[in-house]
């Protein structure tokens, strides 16, 4: 992007491995099997050739139109404090720690369900510039991102040993879901005073697949096993995608939901704003979110080597989801108590 940078090279960062998405859609055996190591052990990739360029450069055009209106204007569509995603989200509005240290972006949340059902209004309305952009610009990223994470879906079905279409039917398309679109801005934090101050808390997602493009660094992750934050250098033209809890809870663990943070971007590029679009793929609402041991002896055999609740959560995925949605948002804080509330499958809770 003009302007912008070069990523330092004096930074500790993870090298993840590239997948090739037209060679995942052509059923290529040998990267078929790159994509499902990724998954199973670090639970992060890099996607090329993936078709989302144009749909994910309107998004961020889109987003900067969006975030220059005017706050009290972007306040009349805030998320709010009831455990519901979709919506703009102020700065300030979350935690990133057990501290109560608040957040520092702001980003819009624009559901799935209300972009493909467009004009009908399925969970809420958005400012005026986002709905008339949600034909044109929304609905095309949205489309595109179900078609990446759908078709990942389809292979890991088959690789946990799951009756043909499993996993695609517990994230149909047709039914209420909290998966969304969103564009997040930061502003710049340069200096070495904020170098380690965590813009988005460490967390593992929500859902089951994210699907993202990033302009500037800043995203950390802490890979399974791994007690080092290591930064995942942007690729232009390349996505960066990883697992959600959802699947680690359906694949009793074999799908790997790595702890990830976003922290000032490194460097000169400290000194500029930071964008990220993600599509984030998350089951239907109604879906008890425990293993499918019943469905699978390979997911049942890997369960075994947990303890006996470890993947029974007791909930359905909107019940997990408005949780972990709820107890992050500061208006809800009551102590440290709070942002244990707000957790999910993080391996290494010592990180945060």
């Amino acid at each position: 992007m003009p302007g912008i940078p070069a990523f330092p090279d004096d930074v500790p960062i993870h090298s993840l491995p590239t997948i090739d998405f037209g060679l995942v859609k052509a059923d290529n055996p040998a990267e078929i099997d790159r994509l499902w190591e990724a998954a199973v052990t670090l639970g992060f990739w890099y996607l090329k050739n993936h078709g989302a360029e144009q749909e994910a450069k309107a998004m961020f055009e889109l987003g900067a139109e969006t975030f220059a209106l005017p706050l009290e204007e972007k306040l009349n569509y805030e998320q709010g404090d009831s455990g519901r995603s979709f919506g703009y989200k102020k700065m300030g509005g979350n935690a990133v720690d057990a501290s109560g240290l608040p957040d520092m972006t702001e980003f819009l949340n624009v559901a799935k369900d209300d972009a493909l059902a467009f004009p009908e209004v399925v969970h809420r309305t958005y400012p005026p510039v986002v709905t008339a952009a949600i034909p044109s610009v929304v609905c095309p990223f949205v489309c595109k991102s179900l078609e990446v994470n759908i078709t990942i879906l389809r292979i890991f079905t088959r690789r946990l040993g799951l009756p043909e279409g499993t996993l695609e039917r517990l994230h149909a398309r047709d039914l209420p879901s909290g998966s969304e679109a969103r564009v997040t801005r930061t502003p710049p934090m340069p200096g070495k005073e904020t170098a380690d101050r965590p813009a988005i808390g460490a967390h593992t997602d929500f859902g089951s697949l994210a699907f993202l493009h990033n302009i500037l660094g800043g995203l950390q992750v802490l890979l399974p096993g791994q007690t080092q934050w290591g930064y995942v250098k942007p690729i232009p033209g390349h996505a960066i995608c990883n697992v959600g809890d959802a699947l680690t809870v359906f694949s009793g663990g074999i799908l790997k939901s790595a702890v990830h943070r976003v922290v000032p971007p490194p460097g000169v590029q400290g000194e500029h704003e930071r964008w990220s679009l993600v599509f984030h793929t998350r089951p239907s609402d109604a879906q008890m979110l425990r293993a499918l041991v019943e469905d699978s002896s390979v997911i049942a055999e890997s369960a075994r080597q947990y303890p006996e609740a470890k993947f029974e959560t007791g909930s359905t995925v909107a019940e997990w989801y408005a949780r972990r949605t709820k107890y992050q948002r500061l208006g809800n804080r009551e102590g440290p108590q709070s942002w244990a509330a707000s957790r999910g499958t993080e391996h290494n809770p010592a990180a945060r």
